[in-house]
């Protein structure tokens, strides 16, 4: 949850928005990780090498459906239950302001074991709330390890299937329609937390590392974020 060591203090001023194209497969097909079935997906990657992270995200009448690649030769987890401090091991994140005004958004955390953290964050820095309580109803989510061809773990991916109806518990969904309609915008942005370290040593050598960097300590900066947009069927 905070923001890498050493990050630059500016934002990114122009970074690309994100466009959400439609699923045209069933969603099985993506939750399973199905390369052909996600090859319509907009992919942005960020991170320092070994540990580069790629992002894709498609909608449909399901739901949100979300694919993270996270490269890593030894990934962990120690954390087994929901809604625990995953962000103090390895995790991947979201961040979604369904209504662009920077409160009581959607973090949704999964770490290499499939185990899930999703917050409301009712404010944010530097003055940070969050509701632990808050569940994304229906929320679905799979983790699958990569092997190179001598079977040698090289990272882990994730995907995540977020119902409509889900997000109908933020007050924010007052004002937006779900299901999106076609050209709506929200606001997103997308972070891995790394720790090379081991159970043993978390803290050393962690790598936190954002798509659209904020500046200062903390990933809950609004103005960081970036446009999240449906586009329409094709």
């Amino acid at each position: 949850m905070s923001a890498a060591a050493g990050i630059a203090l500016a934002f990114l001023v122009g970074a690309p928005e994100y466009r959400v194209a439609r699923a045209r497969t069933e969603v099985q097909s993506l939750l399973g990780a199905d390369d052909a079935a996600w090859a319509a997906a907009q992919t942005i990657a960020w991170g320092p090498a070994p540990y580069e992270t790629r992002f894709r995200a498609l909608w449909g009448e399901a739901g949100l459906l979300l694919r993270f690649d996270a490269a890593d030769p030894s990934s962990w987890h120690t954390m087994t239950k929901r809604d625990e401090h995953l962000w103090e091991e390895e995790v991947v994140e979201i961040f979604l302001d369904i209504d662009r005004s920077g409160r009581d958004y959607a973090e949704i955390e999964i770490s290499p074991g499939n185990v899930v953290c999703d917050v409301r964050m009712v404010s944010p820095w530097p003055n940070k709330q969050m509701d632990l309580s808050w569940n994304l109803q229906g929320l679905e989510t799979r983790v699958r390890m990569s092997k190179d061809s001598g079977g040698k773990v090289t990272g882990w991916t994730v995907t995540a299937l977020l119902p409509w109806s889900g997000f109908r518990s933020l007050p924010s969904s007052k004002n937006v329609a779900l299901p999106p309609k076609p050209g709506d915008s929200w606001r997103f942005n997308v972070f891995r937390i790394e720790r090379p370290g081991g159970p043993s040593a978390p803290a050393k050598e962690a790598v936190e590392a954002a798509w659209s960097k904020p500046p200062g300590e903390s990933f809950h900066v609004p103005e960081a974020f970036r446009s999240f947009v449906f586009d329409p069927a094709r």
